[in-house]
Parts: structure tokens; sequence; C-alpha cells
């Protein structure tokens, strides 16, 4: 086992094969609390037979949260699989293990459940059989298909699923609904009954979900290999969605081709009493393989400075400013200045680049204006690494020469955009860059990208991903504000880290915002996006802004002082979709994060969460007229303890960051 393994693993396996008949209920298996449970059966007009359609069902403190849902697939030249089945035994095992990761919301990191596996078969020609396993958790239950090798399935082609989530009651939903299966998973959440999203839209995950009532949930899925991503679509009952498959490229109506043995991604049903459990959850990297890299010290999470954001601008330089060497030299030192670990250099410093979007380039060689060789001493003398942009299809094309030279360079990272896909060949082409970048200790960053799915405890080179209306969005629209700021807590960082690219310290009233490519302006009070470094999990995190954006102020002590891994992370305070209050520790130290959207709020938080001792909270709140002045911030200091009650006054599309050190 590898220094990065399991901590301390204990695993029990207990085997309990049953005819259908000799049960009294249907299978199913419990969280260890008990509070959750999913059952399996085969139902004919929802109704349990010994014959069926393979179905489940799934409560949480005994209430319904769905209701019997169809399993099954739909295979090219084959009648589906699951349609007509019967269950021919059951098999449960439980585990409880703990392990390290490099980098995350939490470490260590527990993962304790109760499994089940249900074994169907066709009681006719042709027999196929599969499996469906199960596994139980405190804060959800998953499942996913396993199809055994067998004469009628040597290999499959599967054009769909036919996995049904089958809501109890019309829930509240909060759908990220997209134009098809090629995005990059970029727009603005709704907020919408469950029976008001309509057939043809297609919804991404996760998708978030309130049964008034019962429980919060949200879908999602992880450990996708081999296979296509999954969304959702509203079937003829307004209370079920269906999931349907990224289609292939290459063949019409085709999803996933492969071998068989072959098994599905996990389908992941996160259920909490409240949005913040969601939050606090680590069930995505629970449901992926440990860790395969044996050597993981050369992994570095931080922050970096980054020379896109701003265009091509600079003020008081004596070089004219754009993709050019002393233009990175000049973001470099600001990096340097700051104690940023990096300084990612985006897109256009790679030759011959005249395909769209800098694709069509060879990224081995750079312009004639940027001298790499020169631009790696100087920062190296300044203990700054540098990330490289490449576009995916240069990367694809050029992966096996590139990424050995880039070790050679000394280049930290990569960051990989515009890949807008998720079949079955691009989930493949995801895989291959993080093997290949970490047998040359590449870290990863991909944008254009779609959703996380827990890769990154397997392969924790790759850092980050975007998969989210950023904050570049604000350099030609006003779609990333406040409200939106605050959905992205309950939504997509529910799936795992994420790009924003916080950073902008040019806050202005949306009265006053303009969108525009140079210097670009940004919705929300300072005191609003600082805390994004908090609430916000990315392991690497931009600093986005022009370093002359950040000189002289107050505020930037903040971005400097805050980690980018955590070792425990506690939701305060959450209410979908006004507010959010997060606290995360690294090491000794924790830091607190509040955003609120459009509408102000007053909060009370208590610090129970503190060990014994005394600490200094540094406090960077909304100034009494930040509504109208939103660059205002106050900056104090109080001495607290486990005892202390705060009271967080946040402005309109305002927030609060606070960084608590205990005192020796």
């Amino acid at each position: 086992m590898s220094r990065f393994g399991a901590a301390l693993v204990c695993i029990f396996y207990g085997l309990i094969v049953l005819p259908l008949g000799a049960q009294q209920q249907s299978p199913g298996v419990s969280s260890p609390s008990g509070e959750l449970r999913i059952e399996f059966a085969t139902v004919v007009k929802g109704q349990a037979s010994e014959r069926g359609q393979l179905a489940y069902r799934v409560s949480f403190r005994s209430k319904p949260v769905f209701n019997w849902s169809s399993l099954g697939l739909e295979l090219m030249g084959q009648r589906p699989l699951g349609d007509n089945v019967r269950i021919v035994s059951t098999r449960t095992s439980q585990a409880d293990e703990t392990y390290t990761v490099v980098h995350g919301k939490s470490n260590p990191v527990r993962n304790r459940y109760q499994a089940l596996t249900v074994e169907v078969a066709e009681p006719s020609a042709p027999g196929r059989s599969f499996s469906i396993e199960a596994r139980a958790f405190d804060d959800g239950v998953t499942f996913r298909y396993h199809i055994p090798a067998q004469p009628a399935l040597t290999a499959i082609q599967i054009s769909n699923e036919r996995t049904q989530f089958n809501f109890a009651k019309d829930a509240t939903v909060y759908p990220l609904i997209l134009r098809d299966f090629r995005t990059s998973y970029e727009d603005n959440y709704h907020i919408l009954p469950l029976s008001a999203i309509q057939p043809a839209w297609l919804v991404a995950l996760p998708l978030l979900a309130e049964l008034p009532g019962t429980a919060w949930v949200a879908l999602t899925e992880a450990h996708i290999e081999n296979y296509a991503g999954m969304y959702l679509t509203r079937s003829a009952s307004p209370s079920i969605l269906e999931s349907r498959l990224s289609p292939r490229v290459d063949v019409a109506g085709l999803a996933v081709t492969r071998a068989t043995p072959a098994y599905s991604p996990w389908r992941v049903l996160m259920i909490a009493a409240t949005p913040g459990a969601l939050i606090e959850s680590n069930l995505v990297i629970n449901l992926n393989p440990p860790c395969a890299i044996d050597d993981v010290s050369w992994i570095k999470p931080g922050k970096t400075a980054w020379n896109w954001w701003s265009g091509s601008y600079a003020e008081g330089v004596s070089f004219t400013p754009g993709m050019n060497t002393e233009t990175m030299k000049h973001y470099i030192d600001f990096a340097a200045r700051a104690g940023l670990e990096y300084m990612l250099i985006d897109a256009g410093w790679s030759a011959d680049a005249t395909g769209p979007n800098d694709s069509g380039g060879d990224i081995t060689r750079t312009i004639p204006a940027v001298n790499m060789p020169e631009i790696l001493e100087y920062a190296r003398a300044r203990n700054v690494r540098v990330w490289l942009w490449l576009h995916w299809t240069n990367v694809e094309r050029q992966m096996d020469e590139a990424f050995p030279l880039y070790e050679k360079w000394g280049i930290a990272g990569v960051k990989i955009d515009f890949m807008d896909r998720d079949d079955q060949w691009m989930v493949d082409f995801y895989r291959r860059v993080v093997k290949k970048a970490a047998a040359h200790h590449l870290m990863v960053d991909f944008h254009g990208a779609f959703k996380p799915d827990g890769l990154r405890r397997t392969y924790p080179n790759l850092l980050t991903r975007e998969g989210v209306l950023g904050l570049e969005y604000t350099k030609w629209s006003a779609r990333v504000n406040p409200d939106h700021n605050v959905m992205l807590a309950f939504t997509r960082l529910l799936a795992g880290p994420m790009d924003y690219t916080p950073g902008g310290f040019n806050n202005v009233t949306r009265e006053d915002f303009v969108p525009r490519q140079r210097q670009p302006m940004v919705l929300g009070t300072r005191a609003h996006h600082l805390p994004l470094y908090v609430v916000y999990e990315s392991p690497l995190q931009m600093v986005s802004d022009y370093p002359g954006a950040y000189e002289g102020q107050k505020d930037f002590d903040f971005i400097k002082a805050v980690p980018t891994t955590w070792d425990e992370t506690r939701v305060l305070e959450a209410r979908v979709p006004d507010y959010v209050v997060i606290a995360r520790r690294r090491g000794r130290e924790w830091f607190i994060g509040a955003i609120a959207g459009w509408r102000p709020a007053e909060l009370p938080i208590t610090l129970d969460f503190l060990r014994q001792g005394n600490w200094i909270a540094e406090i960077y709140a909304d100034a009494p007229d930040a509504a109208r002045n939103p660059k205002n911030t106050d900056r104090s200091e109080q001495r607290v303890n486990a005892a202390t009650k705060l009271t967080l006054r946040l402005a309109e599309g305002g927030g609060a960051a606070i960084r608590l050190r205990p005192v020796d």
C-alpha cells in the first residue's frame, strides 16, 4: 500500500444468498445510522412481483424520497436489459475505512457504508443476467450496473440507460438546463417545481432538489470510466426524471460500446436533512478507487497569478502589455511579492496556433515574443512555478511529445480547455491526460469541462476543473452576480472542486456595471468576493485581477493568507438560494466565508466548532455604505473562543471573510 493509502481500514463482508421466495420483504440495505434505506424489487404496474421490471425505492427517516423507479439498459440490436427479470440472489457487505488525501474539503476522509448486491436474470431466452451494486451511506445512497461476461453478452452497445428517479412528491428543483450534449456546463441555474421541468429540456448534474418536509437531495454520478456522462430529462410523468447518456460522435444512436465485464458509473443520490450537509459530503470521492500515484510529494495545491483576466493591460510599465516575455515577468514579480506559488500563462503563447480558440498550433514551441527559457529561469529565481494553457486538440495530437518536454522545462501544470463534451471518447481523454501528466509530474486543470466525478482521488494531480459559469463571464455579461454565486455553493460544488477564477477587485453596483474585456468589473461587494476563496473549493485558486488592483488594499491580506486545501469543513448557516456560511480548517487555523445574494442578511454565527483556547478573529466585513460603495470594507480584530457568538451583517450582494488564528 502506498503512503497515500488508507490510514485505517476495516472492511467486513457477510454473504447472504436468498432465493426470492425466502424473502419477507423487498431486499434492501440501510445506512449505518439507519436513517437512509434503498430497496429493490421486480415490479409490475408499480407492485412487487416475482418477475417484472427491476426497480428501486429510497426512504429517509421512514419517509419516501423516491418511489419505485425503473432500472435498465437500452442495448443496440437487442431487447432492453432489465424489463423482464427476476431476482435470483442478494449479497451484503459493509465497509469502514479512513484514508488521507493530498487535497480536499477534509483530511482524512471516512468512507463508511452498508452494501447490497442484487443479482438478476431473465427467466427465458436469451437468459441474460446482470447485477446492481448498491451502497447506503449516512449522506446518501448509490448504485451501479455490473454486466458480467456471458455468452449472450460478450460485448455491449448501450444507446441509453433506463434509470429513473421517481420523486415521492413535487419537489423544488434547481436545474442547470443545457441546450445539448456539447457544452461546457456554463449557464445559470433556475428555481422551479419539479413538475415544471419540460420533457424537451436537458438537465445537467448535479441536480439539487428539496422535498418539503422530507429531505434535501442532490443527484450526480461518480467514477465515470469507459462510459458516457449522464444527464436527466423528464418523462411523461411530472414526478419522474430519466437518464440520458451523452452520445458518441462517431456512431449515431450509440452512447457506450465496450466488452464485458462492464460497470456503469455510480448513480449518486445525496440525501440529508439540510442543504449544508450535502456541501460537507465526501460521497463522490468515496466512490472512486484509491490513489494510483505512489509518490505524491510533487503535487502542490496553491494560488496563481493569471495574465488573461485583465486583457492586454498594464500601468506604469516600460513595456507594451500583451503575450510577451516582459508581461509574463510582470505577473511573476507580482506572484513573488504576494507569496503566490504559481503564474499561469494563458492562451497565445504557443506557436502557429491558427485554428479556433488557439487550436491547430505547436505546443512544444513558443511565438517569437515569448522567450520560455528566460521566463522559467526568471520564475525559478523568485520561487514561482509556471502553468501553461493548452487547447485540448493540441494536447491530443502532441501529448506524448509535449508532456515530457514540460517536465524537462520544470512546468508545474497544464490548464486544458474547450473539450465541451463528456461522451465516452472524451471521458477516456480526461483519464489519458491525467495518467500521462502524472507520469511527467504535471498537475492538471480542466477548463471547458464537464462536472467532476471524483477522479481526483485516484489521480490527485487533477487539482480542479471549470464546468461552471464563472467570473470570466463578467467580461461580456451581467450573468455572474451574487445570486448566482450563492447558488453555485448548493449545486455545482456538490460534484467537486470548481475553478471559478475568483479575485475580482473592481467591485461596482448594478447601476454602474458595464461588461468589458479590459479591467473587467465584478458585481457584488469586495466582502462578497473575498470569502469565495473559502466558500468555493479548489486546490488551485486563481488570483484573477491585475496586480495593480491589489496594491495597497488591506483586503488582499486575506487572499494571501487563505489556503486552497482543507482538513475540515463545516457549514454554519445555509438557506437556498439566499446565503451560505462555511467554515474550513487548515492545521490550527480556521477560515470562514459568508456570502449573500442580492437580499441583505443578518446572520448570528456561533463559534462552538473551535477547540479549547482563545483565538484572534480577523474580520473583513461590508462597510456600512457597501451597498452604494461596494469596494468599501471594514477590517477588525477581536479575541474569541468557542462560546463567542458573532453577528454577520451582509449587505446587498455582500459577504464576510474571517481568519481565526489561535492565540499561543
